[in-house]
């Protein structure tokens, strides 16, 4: 897609968000959108930080002036590093270092991790996201992950990384079933979909670094497709 392209979807979809108010992507905001499309961020990861970045604007009140694209660019950022992280597109740390600080947080943080998990699975099946083919891995999960969670606040060590390690195997399970339940079309929509997203990426990976991805990008998609949490923890 060429970058003036690139710019005016992005203009099109902030226009929706202000409502219809029409905020050009003009001078130094068109600096900041070129960039994106130079680091190859692709239009929906864009609209995810757009996105985030509303969500947080409405929920300080009554709005009081249009939204310039310039105040989303730490959200598209971050949301462009969450997706290449979930697509395997950063390489891990070379040197193994832990951050210390960075524990202390998750550690802290899993209780609420699992509460979020588990209403959201609830959330996914009480919209008929998700259909009757998954109520008993919903029931066993969202049961398993309540029964975590009262335990789960100040574990350190061993018992951190197997509850941790458990969540994994239990985040496998619900996309195996996703797989498993999806219809041949909406299948073949995602797959398209997941294509489009790593098209320009296509020509810097190896085969196998391209397989991985699609099949992650897949999962990705088939998650939100049924509305499925992350079950591991971010």
């Amino acid at each position: 897609m060429q970058t003036d392209d690139y710019c005016r979807d992005i203009e099109t979809y902030l226009c929706r968000k202000n409502d219809g108010h029409l905020i050009r992507v003009v001078g130094p905001s068109f600096g900041i959108v070129s960039g994106w499309a130079d680091q190859r961020i692709p239009l929906k990861v864009v609209f995810a930080g757009i996105d985030r970045y509303f969500e947080r604007y409405y929920r300080k009140g009554p709005r009081r002036r249009p939204v310039k694209i310039d105040f989303c660019e730490a959200d598209v950022l971050d949301a462009f590093d969450q997706w290449r992280r979930a697509l395997g597109l950063v390489a891990a740390d070379p040197e193994g270092t832990v951050d210390e600080e960075a524990t202390a947080r998750t550690s802290s943080s899993l209780p609420a991790h699992l509460g979020r998990v588990v209403t959201r699975l609830t959330t996914a099946r009480a919209t008929g996201r998700i259909d009757a083919g998954f109520d008993g891995l919903i029931d066993r999960v969202a049961h398993e992950l309540d029964a975590a969670r009262a335990s789960a606040r100040g574990l350190r060590g061993e018992a951190r990384q197997a509850l941790l390690a458990r969540l994994a195997v239990l985040d496998d399970e619900l996309i195996q079933r996703a797989r498993e339940i999806i219809d041949a079309a909406s299948r073949d929509a995602l797959t398209l979909e997941a294509d489009a997203e790593l098209a320009t990426y296509r020509g810097r990976m190896t085969a196998d670094a391209l397989a991985r991805a699609r099949t992650m990008a897949f999962d990705r998609l088939l998650r939100e497709h049924f509305g499925l949490p992350i079950v591991t923890l971010p």
